[in-house]
């Protein structure tokens, strides 16, 4: 793998964790978009501290991987894989397409911290 793939990677999967990190402290919030979108898609406001802790963990997993943790950045990163494949199967359920675009960037961005633990990091 050249550098700047390497180089691309490795930003990508800092930049999962800041967006984790952000969705996170807004879920604590109950930002407006957040309690929005999620009634659209038919979740429960008091799910929302529980996905919070989910995708917190998974930014801690990413940030100890990056520590030199790899196995757990990678475990971190496939577990918010799956959480966003389920966010992605419950717009898709609800028939909410106009806001799908943030679980879509939030997966892209998973999936490459997947392959950068996986491929770069060994």
């Amino acid at each position: 793998m050249t550098d700047a793939a390497s180089t691309t990677l490795l930003a990508m999967t800092i930049a999962c964790v800041v967006a984790n990190a952000f969705i996170v402290a807004a879920d604590l919030a109950r930002a407006k978009f957040v309690l929005a979108n999620s009634a659209e898609v038919g979740l429960r406001p008091e799910a929302l501290p529980w996905l919070a802790v989910l995708k917190g963990a998974g930014a801690a997993g990413l940030l100890a991987g990056l520590a030199g943790l790899t196995p757990l950045g990678l475990a971190a990163a496939v577990g918010l894989v799956l959480f966003y494949l389920c966010a992605l199967g419950a717009h898709v359920r609800a028939s909410v397409f106009h806001t799908i675009a943030f679980p879509l960037l939030f997966l892209t961005l998973a999936l490459t911290a997947a392959t950068y633990f996986a491929v770069v990091a060994e």
